[in-house]
């Protein structure tokens, strides 16, 4: 075992002689001391994110029959192939069996080959994706605040036209600094701030529309979602399957479960915890999607802004949604690092097998912080992760389609990452023979994920292929 193996999630990899010591566990290191809370906590601040303002939009396009009833199915699918993959964390025995630190670990011990690369690639991207993803969604909430308050000034008279790139790069600044705290256990503060803005932002768009729908009187919208005359034929099936890619990336949270897991304690075993913070968050997940999807629809029918809270959709109270965007930009800070450490930790233990002599890569440089212990700076980890941060906000400025990018990620990540791999390797280690019953579902199960996935990411390349049209680079305006 080498030093630096879960910097993404769990307790320092320090390397400690294995033993029955009652401070370090079965595999020698600091014992973990998660919860089922404390991985709830990070499951919300994972899976609440920018997804939820795309909902409103996503049930518009589906409408009142298909659009709570996707919502509900991805719930489902999400939680059965979780509690599949959470099973995987250990291999053999699930109580005292070989722990895998990350999910390329799960999948190189249960299927091994060209399954583990194909893997690495697929999660890494999609993590890169988040990163963007994230970057423009928070711009474009410190946009809104700015706006917002525009608006008031001016009574709604000045359109109050913004570039992004100053947002961007100033949402790049503070993710440079958070990147260099150098484990996700040093971050379980940020990752409670960030669940707690996320409720906070999405009651604030799910008050907002029951109290427009309040004041109109009325429930918008119909049972088949945006008419055909309001958009063309073609547009709305592009559309109707980019609705299934947001609310796909609005559940993808599989892609970090691994990491996740390792950092909860046992007994009892570490899947039995996990299928209990699945449970907790999954439900409460769905409850505000489906409040807040239906209510943004009821308001605003086919009307339904792409993102509910910087759409404008609202304009008033003014502070309410000042208040709603500051909890989105607050959050995104976290869920950013929440997805990126499994990325930082997996380049850096690369680095530190590939070249273990070089101080660079390997020495930290102890800086002494006045009433805090010293921060132990390490160069190599200092660049790299200034570099990916600001590589991914360069790419956020060149491509700032918020709606499309969301449909882009979740088509891309839900069914390799949330589906095949989850089935597979459940299917390796359970060894269900081929062609029986239980194969024969999961495979279906597995199947029809794909074609869904399939069709969200052609969904949302015809809206990327559509916003390039009328699109400068590094001069989006909103």
């Amino acid at each position: 075992m080498k030093m630096g193996e879960n910097q993404a999630f769990g307790i320092s990899a320090d390397v400690i002689p294995q033993g029955g010591s009652k401070c370090f566990d079965d595999d020698g290191r600091l014992k973990r001391t998660g919860t089922v809370w404390t991985a709830s906590a990070h499951i919300i601040t994972a899976v609440i994110g920018s997804g939820v303002l795309s909902l409103a939009w996503a049930t518009a396009q589906l409408g009142w029959v298909a659009g709570p009833a996707v919502m509900f199915l991805f719930s489902l699918v999400t939680y059965y192939t979780s509690i599949l993959l959470s099973a995987c964390y250990r291999s053999g025995d699930p109580v005292s069996g070989k722990r895998n630190y990350t999910y390329m670990d799960a999948v190189q011990a249960n299927l091994g080959g060209l399954n583990v690369k194909l893997c690495g690639l697929v999660q890494y991207l999609n993590l890169v994706g988040v990163a963007i993803g994230y970057t423009i969604a928070s711009a474009i909430s410190m946009m809104a605040i700015k706006r917002s308050n525009c608006f008031h000034a001016s009574g709604g008279k000045d359109p109050c036209k913004i570039n992004s790139n100053p947002y961007m790069i100033a949402f790049g600044i503070i993710e440079i600094i958070f990147s260099q705290i150098p484990d996700f256990d040093q971050l379980w503060w940020l990752s409670i701030v960030a669940a707690v803005m996320s409720f906070t932002y999405s009651t604030i768009g799910l008050g907002l529309g029951i109290a427009q729908v309040a004041g109109a009187g009325k429930i918008r919208g119909s049972l088949t979602g945006i008419g055909i005359g309001t958009v063309t034929q073609t547009d709305k099936v592009w559309r109707s399957f980019q609705a299934l890619g947001d609310i796909a990336f609005a559940y993808s949270y599989s892609i970090i479960l691994i990491e996740i897991q390792d950092t909860v304690r046992s007994p009892p075993s570490e899947a039995k915890t996990m299928k209990k913070a699945t449970l907790v968050s999954v439900s409460v997940t769905t409850l505000f999607y489906m409040l807040c999807g239906c209510a943004g629809y009821a308001a605003f029918g086919d009307l339904s802004p792409g993102n509910l809270l910087t759409g404008f959709g609202f304009y008033n109270p003014y502070w309410l949604l000042d208040i709603a965007n500051a909890a989105i930009v607050i959050h995104l800070v976290g869920a950013y690092q929440v997805y990126c450490q499994p990325l930082f930790a997996f380049l850096e233990k690369y680095a530190s097998e590939k070249f273990p002599d070089s101080p660079f890569i390997t020495k930290d440089i102890e800086v002494p912080i006045p009433g805090f212990r010293p921060y132990k700076l390490n160069l190599f980890r200092l660049v790299w992760r200034t570099v990916f941060v600001i590589i991914t906000t360069l790419i956020s400025m060149l491509l700032p389609f918020f709606n499309d990018v969301v449909g882009l990620l979740g088509a891309l990540g839900f069914w390799p990452l949330t589906v095949y791999f989850p089935v597979e390797m459940y299917i390796a280690q359970k060894k269900i023979p081929n062609w029986s019953s239980r194969w024969l579902c999961l495979q279906i199960l597995s199947f029809a994920c794909l074609v869904i996935s399939v069709a969200a990411a052609v969904g949302s390349v015809a809206g990327i292929v559509l916003d390039l049209k009328s699109y400068k680079p590094f001069g989006t305006i909103y």
